[in-house]
């Protein structure tokens, strides 16, 4: 509950530590009274802050149900609130200030800043008054016991979790039979470097009910066996006192002599008692990889013996090899629904569904996304009722039920509670985004840097530091991936519903964000912070009165009135972030310029066609995101936003993407020169001075290019290759037959692995730099509309042993393309298409080796099924399409689909 406090803290820390900021200061207590003791009385706070953070963090929060406490620690909440308002008006005028020129401003407008300053040293004030309420409140109402963590809590953590287990009746488990199968293979597997077996997941997958079946099965296989719980909160000796009495600890009385054994000795006692003996030792739920590497020299290094540890987190499922790593996924439909109908109908023969049941208990089960406990839960609940009408209330109400159930809630809350604050703020905010929702992994990273929800540490950017927090939410299991990139980086993810559901209930108890109907957030008052408006239709209340406002997410939503729009801009002073993404928004009010808070704006895939030059005040301003929407210029006065990150500017000329040009960037900003904080330039138009501009540009890792003509190619590629941070880089000619040469493209930069080229080359191009030295950097290549004349696959595979995809597209090449032996060893992804001169592809033994997805697509002079096509066993994803027209005769003639068994899937 301490995540507003973190943000808080985390303001004031970027201000007082700022040099400049403090010297600005100095000069303007010259002229504004108590100016001068406001750093102190900001700095104050923070340790106030800071305090109270720590306070609440030793309560502990899992299972927090003193009311008491709760309330104190909601108006802590709210000084927080109040400080982080405060904090973002204070930096924003005082680094207005630090522009140049501004000082001397000052001096010319010096009542009007004087005013500003007054009115925030007076709210410091009142938030001085504040924190002191709150610690009378606390000295006042709450006893010191009530301010240390409960020790009940432990043990009512224990209580949920050993319950689950039980839940399950043995004739109950579905879905288990291959995994069950594999876990009791590895236990008696001979290899003596597998000792240690891992089974990983979300919480509620079933883990410790799939363990503890085989474990109750084969036990008494094993001389020695031990279930242990480990949990978040642990103490090492109580550990191994566990296990020494779990294995035949016999001297009487019990507790006489094991009490005053320490680690040392409990590892001895250990030792001896396992002796030579064959033991199964399972360490269920554990948190942290010190758990086991704390306790495994008390285990003899006996061949057979066997230690299974389970764990919600990737990091400690890494303990034991590859090979020994069991990862639970949520079950099928077929045994999602065979679940169900176990317990929603225990006392019916066979567990049949009725007809008039069928339907709606097929939508409650889709509706738990394979999660067994959701699934046992509601089939537990509806068991009792048998009526249609109450399971249609119960599946309208599902997310809501399942997240308010407290066995629910108790399983999915620990691993909420382990995260740390900047996680927890990163996890809640996903919670804004629509169910099943695949959240874009450089969309996220944005927003995040945007609310200030991580801060560059050391050499890492806040880019990085963020990225770094979606890994951990993914290792966490707190998020799924969809989607992964060459790099093997995740591109996408995801929200499991019953996840969310959790999310969104305490984004809303800390008022943290509402990710609900319109209704239901009006009822919320005027606190709400963040918003969610996904689900809202045209049809919505115009008038919003939001002022402490700082987020607004509103995809896809449906012909948004401009008023409902310029309201949201006209009250919500403290906005950071407005995502409109896939919206059917046209215009953008001029009063966006007056945000001094608002650090991004997207409107990717909206109809908006120009943005208002006010835009060029927004100082603050991180992302601006206008991809495929049918702006064509930019606001004059761009060059203005110092602070500016990533800007993702082009439309589409053509939807269907025949033409060349199908999408076309805007032109350069005047004085592009000046974003030196620039790390995203997509998409721009080749110009006459761009190299110039870009050359201060050194903090650029994607830059795409538009309209090059080959006159540009020299200066601008030169410039390109002094890119020291350069990662991803798209150059696309003004128009299919102007050939670009590429001898002048010489990366520095080894993080070069993305290039799309499209337009013809100049003669040679293959013997240039960018393929014969850098192509071994290379992970994703995407090459059209040039014309080789050759074999583009053997050209490139000697000199591009590490791409990962590969896409060639109209492209005019020889009419037989071959694969040769070893050629490609780490592509996971070809695509051919529009290749209209070829008629044999040939794939030799040996070649493609990692092959995923393979893709020919309209080469019409294919006649023949490729040669070898076989033997690519990797395969998951073949599609034949828009071939020779005799080719889908032969592909049957050839009995190719037998052949294919083994891909997935196969389109013809």
């Amino acid at each position: 509950m301490a995540e507003a406090i973190l943000i808080a803290v985390t303001k004031i820390a970027s201000i007082v530590t700022d040099e400049a900021v403090k010297g600005i200061i100095a000069k303007l207590s010259e002229k504004v009274t108590n100016l001068k003791e406001l750093p102190l009385k900001i700095e104050q706070i923070r340790k106030q802050l800071t305090i109270m953070s720590n306070v609440i963090a030793k309560i502990g929060t899992v299972y927090l149900t003193d009311e008491v406490v709760r309330s104190w620690i909601g108006e802590v909440r709210n000084v927080a609130y109040h400080v982080e308002d405060v904090m973002d008006k204070y930096s924003y005028h005082v680094l207005q200030l630090k522009e140049e020129g501004f000082l001397k401003k000052f001096f010319v407008k010096g009542t009007h800043y004087a005013k500003v300053f007054c009115e925030i040293t007076d709210e410091v004030v009142r938030v001085e008054k504040e924190i002191q309420l709150v610690i009378q409140m606390k000295d006042q109402w709450l006893q010191p016991s009530q301010l240390v963590a409960n020790p009940l809590t432990e043990m009512e953590r224990q209580r949920s979790k050993d319950n689950f287990p039980g839940l399950v009746k043995d004739e109950d488990l579905v879905g288990i039979e291959e995994n069950r199968a594999l876990l009791t293979d590895w236990l008696y597997s001979e290899e003596l470097d597998n000792t240690v077996i891992t089974v990983s997941g979300m919480g509620g997958l079933g883990k410790s009910t799939l363990v503890s079946n085989v474990y109750e099965r084969e036990k008494i296989n094993f001389s020695a066996h031990a279930w242990i719980v480990v949990s978040q909160v642990y103490t090492l000796d109580a550990l191994l006192r566990k296990l020494l009495w779990k294995i035949g600890y016999t001297e009487q009385p019990l507790s006489a002599g094991i009490d005053k054994m320490d680690v040392h000795d409990l590892k001895k006692e250990i030792q001896q008692r396992l002796g030579n003996r064959k033991y199964l030792i399972v360490l269920d739920d554990v948190w942290e990889q010190e758990v086991y590497f704390q306790m495994h020299d008390a285990f003899q290094n006996l061949q057979g013996s066997r230690i299974i540890i389970t764990t919600r987190k990737d990091h400690v499922a890494g303990i034991s090899s590859p090979t020994r790593h069991l990862e639970l996924l949520p079950l099928g439909n077929p045994d999602a629904f065979d679940l169900f109908c176990r317990r929603a109908f225990y006392n019916r023969k066979g567990h049949i569904c009725p007809k008039d049941l069928e339907a709606i208990a097929i939508s409650i089960v889709d509706r738990c996304h394979g999660l067994p406990l959701a699934i046992i839960t509601i089939g537990s609940l509806l068991s009792s009722r048998q009526g249609l009408d109450f399971w249609k209330n119960m599946y309208n109400q599902l997310r809501s039920e399942l997240s308010n159930n407290d066995h629910v809630r108790a399983i999915l809350n620990l691993s909420y509670h382990d995260l740390s604050g900047d996680l927890r703020n990163c996890f809640l905010y996903c919670s804004l985004f629509p169910e099943d929702h695949p959240m874009s992994r450089d969309s996220l990273v944005r927003l995040w840097v945007a609310e200030g929800f991580v801060l560059g540490k050391d050499k890492n950017t806040p880019e990085m530091v963020a990225e770094g927090n979606l890994m951990e939410l993914i290792h966490r299991n707190m998020l799924e991936v969809v989607e992964n990139d060459e790099l093997g980086r995740v591109t996408t993810c995801k929200m499991h519903d019953i996840v969310r559901e959790l999310a969104i209930s305490v984004a809303k108890e800390e008022r943290f964000a509402s990710a609900n109907d319109y209704g239901t957030m009006i009822q919320m008052g005027k606190d709400v912070r963040r918003l969610s408006s996904c689900g809202w239709k045209d049809n919505t209340a115009l008038k919003l009165n939001l002022p402490h406002l700082r987020t607004v997410v509103a995809l896809g939503v449906i012909s948004p009135s401009p008023s409902m729009l310029s309201s949201i801009l006209a009250q919500s002073n403290y906005l950071t972030v407005l995502e409109l993404e896939d919206s059917e928004v046209t215009e953008v009010p001029t009063s966006i310029g007056s945000l001094f808070n608002l650090r991004y704006i997207g409107l990717r895939r909206t109809r908006v066609k120009s943005l208002p030059d006010s835009i060029e005040n927004l100082s603050h301003l991180h992302t601006l995101d206008i991809k495929q929407t049918k702006i064509e210029k930019l606001p004059r006065g761009l060059f203005k936003i110092k602070k500016l990150r990533h800007l993702l500017a082009d439309r589409y000329a053509d939807e269907k993407q025949t033409e060349f040009r199908y999408f076309i960037g805007v032109q350069a900003p005047k004085e592009l020169s000046s974003l030196e904080e620039l790390q995203t330039l997509e998409t721009v138009e080749s110009s006459n001075d761009l190299a110039e501009q870009l050359r201060k540009l050194m903090q650029l890792r994607s830059v795409w290019i538009d309209n090059i003509s080959a006159a540009d190619c020299g200066n601008l590629f030169a410039t390109l290759s002094t890119m020291p941070l350069l990662s991803s880089l798209l150059l696309s000619a003004r128009d299919e037959n102007e050939a670009l040469c590429f001898q002048a493209l010489q990366p520095t930069s080894t993080d070069l692995h993305r290039l799309i080229i499209r337009g013809q080359w100049a003669k040679g191009t293959l013997n240039c730099p960018i393929f014969l030295s850098h192509g071994k950097n290379l992970k994703y290549l995407a090459l059209s509309w040039c014309h080789l004349g050759e074999d583009p696959l053997g050209m490139l595979a000697p000199h591009m042993p590490n791409l990962t995809y590969l896409k060639l597209n109209n492209i005019r090449s020889a009419n037989t393309l071959v694969l040769a032996k070893d050629s490609f060893p780490n592509l996971k992804t070809l695509a051919l298409k529009l290749m209209p001169d070829v008629k044999v592809i040939n794939i030799n033994s040996g070649a493609l080796p990692c092959i995923e997805g393979l893709f020919i697509v309209s080469l019409p002079k294919l006649d023949k099924v490729p040669q070898g096509i076989e033997s690519l066993h990797s395969l998951k994803k073949l599609w034949l399409l828009a071939l020779h027209k005799d080719f889908r005769s032969k592909w049957l003639n050839n009995r190719m689909h037998q052949n294919m068994q083994h891909v997935p899937e196969v389109r013809v």
